[in-house]
């Protein structure tokens, strides 16, 4: 599978998995908590995918970082307001539960990609940091 091909899935994935939470959104009681939790977690369960889309449109390998660790924010969020959800008992554990995999496995896909930019970026006051300062300052 090509770079393009997984990036793509990846992106349906976290599109797939934002609808799962408006689905689940939705169905939160009427209440003054439901209400709450439900606008919570409709800004951070639905944020992941169109941040991840503008993270392949990176202007930069630092910008493309930066974004995908916006991305994870989101996630991890999103974790805690699912499990707040399962916790008050608003459904049934097994309601949340997919959800709550699909969030880890987004998440541990984050993690991997940002550990690989990690290692692909040259040391701090290395040659090719120091020249790509003063490129960057010249723009």
């Amino acid at each position: 599978m090509s770079e393009l091909q997984i990036a793509n899935r990846i992106e349906d994935r976290m599109i797939e998995f934002a609808v799962r939470v408006m689905n689940l959104a939705e169905k939160l009681p009427d209440s003054s908590s439901g209400r709450h939790v439900a606008g919570q977690i409709l800004r951070s369960g639905t944020s992941p995918a169109p941040n991840y889309a503008e993270a392949r449109g990176a202007e930069s390998p630092a910008d493309f970082t930066h974004k995908l660790s916006v991305v994870l924010k989101e996630l991890n969020e999103t974790s805690v307001w699912l499990r707040i959800i399962a916790r008050k008992g608003f459904f049934k554990q097994d309601r949340v539960t997919g959800l709550l995999d699909e969030n880890r496995e987004l998440c541990k896909i984050m993690v991997s990609s940002l550990q690989t930019m990690k290692r692909k970026a040259p040391a701090k006051g290395s040659r090719v940091a120091s020249r790509r300062a003063r490129e960057s300052n010249d723009k």
